[in-house]
């Protein structure tokens, strides 16, 4: 009896020395798969100049917020749900460490028929964060999102002025174009970002004061703004 206690001992400890690593190793599997998601839109997006953000737009770019597979609430009621990152400009152009974000609420402008689509928002100053920022961001009360000029051509409309704060677009079935957000709420994931950067880390931390430094969690995410949104040098 004693020998059977004895060795199912060995087999519980050995079985927990396995289930440890991989419970670490699983740990930021959501936050990486995000931002993968969210990498390959943005290069999805740009990968056809002619049906893409201005490039006018992204050079007066202060932040870009990505959100992959925006989904509607059940049967299309309740509002649209999804999780992204953002990330802003530091002082010398180049983009900073991203945060994590997530959006609840509203209408997102979907499509007949489509229940997913991608979103991007297009931030021109730093006022468009402050609501953000200092909690929650709800388009229409604590700003106006402008759904988005797209292609080379809308650089000689009249949008280039960029009057607005936030410019919205959605993708979704190949299709791509600018997009009204009624209601919805932004929100920092402070969930999120302590898994990724630490307990205490907040959003100011990551997007203004750029405290936090890069990790290689987040790096696909800044490395495809970097590759689409560099900033011309004129």
């Amino acid at each position: 009896m004693l020998r059977r206690f004895a060795v199912a001992g060995l087999m519980l400890f050995f079985l927990s020395a396995l289930v440890i690593p991989l419970s670490a190793a699983d740990k930021l599997k959501d936050e990486q798969e995000r931002v993968q998601a969210a990498a390959a839109v943005l290069d999805a997006i740009m990968a056809a100049p002619d049906k893409s953000i201005p490039r006018d737009l992204l050079d007066r770019s202060y932040a870009m917020c990505v959100i992959p597979h925006v989904v509607k609430g059940a049967l299309g009621f309740g509002g649209s749900f999804g999780k992204g990152l953002i990330a802003t400009r530091m002082a010398n152009g180049a983009w900073g460490t991203p945060a994590f974000v997530d959006l609840s609420g509203g209408s997102v402008g979907f499509q007949i028929g489509v229940s997913a689509t991608d979103l991007v928002l297009v931030f021109t100053d730093k006022g468009g964060l402050q609501g953000l920022l200092s909690g929650k961001l709800k388009f229409g009360v604590d700003a106006a999102a402008t759904a988005g000029p797209v292609g080379r051509t809308a650089e000689a409309s009249t949008d280039v002025k960029m009057k607005s704060a936030i410019y919205s677009y959605s993708r979704a079935k190949g299709l791509f174009a600018g997009v009204a957000l009624d209601g919805a709420v932004l929100g920092i994931d402070d969930s999120a970002d302590h898994k990724v950067y630490g307990n205490g880390i907040t959003g100011t931390d990551i997007l203004i004061k750029n405290k936090v430094k890069l990790n290689a969690t987040v790096k696909p995410f800044k490395d495809a703004l970097t590759r689409n949104a560099r900033r011309r040098t004129k």
